[in-house]
């Protein structure tokens, strides 16, 4: 029973997926049909970006990207700017959660070795960026890709629509950084990290993350991209398979199937859809603060063609409550298994700034909206 719960807890999620789609096969009996359902393209590019990534971060590229970065940095507020700034960027193309993955092991390192006191801020600071920075790119995290790829969205329309936000958000999370304490900061390395022996690797995986890029773009077909990477991978390196998150993959395909089968409902299909009409912003804010902003997309999105209103509601919407976005829960583990921790602590400061954001980017938005 504790390894169930304990199991349960490890993926809430798609625990919550896996039940709402038991429930509504009691209403709609599981049929061929239900293969209709799934977007295949979707979890085809999960995949191949999940599995692709893994293996520049096994190369080193992402570790040797922070020691180039970091290794001059003095100053605490100028190293906590920068930290930030990286964490935003660069979930834009190795998406929200390895962009964390990969930073605040080294944010806490560094906190811990200096003895200064604004590791939970710097924390806190980083998750804000990763969960907006990756905002940007249509391969920034699940919920665009799934948007991008279910509204057939042009990559215009999409910078279009997130641009704005995006340039507003880092704007407010770099003058929030900038009030950090002042100090000074020691930087070392234990090892120097260079990529001169993989680079014959580095580039095999660049081409493969470039293939899955077209694929997102609608350049290439799907099912082209899943036979050369899953080939490459097979062929170079199979262990990074086991890197893949699976558990997410199935979250989708649950999801796929709950929606699916409330489509096949009229009278919750109209419901909906009329209770979504001119709310759809609010209601992706305020039900991804409850089922986190992946399941949200992709409900919401069945009922409505408003692709603005959804994209940005469910990513505003990742700030707020720890399980608005899967990063967040990421960084907060991460943070919880560091030494001395103070999780509480931790969880306050980040509702504190969360909710400070979430409503002032809310503020900007809805006027816009409304007109």
């Amino acid at each position: 029973m504790q390894k169930i719960i304990s199991a349960i807890k490890k993926e809430t999620v798609l625990f919550i997926a896996a039940v709402f789609a038991l429930i509504s096969m009691i209403f709609i009996p599981p049929s061929v049909q239900y293969f209709s359902y799934i977007d295949y393209s979707v979890l085809v590019i999960l995949f191949c970006l999940m599995v692709v990534v893994s293996g520049l971060k096994k190369l080193g590229l992402f570790d040797f990207l922070s020691q180039k970065l970091l290794v001059r940095t003095k100053s605490v507020k100028f190293l906590t700017v920068l930290l930030v700034s990286c964490v935003f960027f660069c979930s834009m193309f190795m998406t929200n959660d390895v962009a964390l993955i990969t930073f605040v092991p080294i944010t806490i390192v560094i906190f811990s070795l200096s003895g200064h006191q604004r590791l939970i801020f710097a924390i806190v600071m980083e998750t804000l960026a990763a969960n907006l920075g990756s905002m940007m790119t249509p391969i920034g995290n699940p919920q665009n890709l799934y948007i991008y790829s279910f509204y057939r969205l042009g990559i215009l329309n999409f910078f279009e629509y997130v641009l704005p936000i995006g340039a507003i958000s880092f704007i407010v999370i770099i003058c929030l950084t900038l009030v950090s304490q002042k100090g000074n900061v020691e930087i070392t390395f234990g090892q120097k990290i260079g990529l001169g022996s993989v680079k014959k690797s580095l580039l095999y995986y660049v081409s493969l993350f470039l293939l899955c890029v077209a694929t997102v773009i609608h350049i290439l077909d799907f099912r082209i991209c899943i036979a050369v990477v899953l080939a490459a991978i097979l062929i170079v390196d199979r262990k990074l398979l086991k890197q893949v998150d699976y558990s997410l993959l199935l979250t989708f395909v649950c999801f796929f199937i709950f929606v699916g089968n409330l489509e096949g409902i009229d009278a919750v299909k109209n419901t909906l859809s009329l209770f979504l009409n001119g709310r759809v912003f609010i209601i992706s804010v305020l039900s991804s603060q409850v089922i986190s902003n992946v399941p949200a997309a992709m409900m919401i999105s069945r009922f409505t063609t408003d692709a603005r209103q959804l994209l940005l509601g469910v990513n505003i919407g990742g700030l707020g409550t720890p399980v608005a976005s899967l990063a967040s829960l990421i960084s907060f583990r991460l943070y919880s298994k560091s030494k001395d921790s103070a999780p509480g602590k931790f969880l306050r400061i980040f509702t504190v700034y969360n909710v400070l954001i979430l409503l002032l980017l809310c503020v900007i938005f809805l006027p816009s909206h409304l007109l």
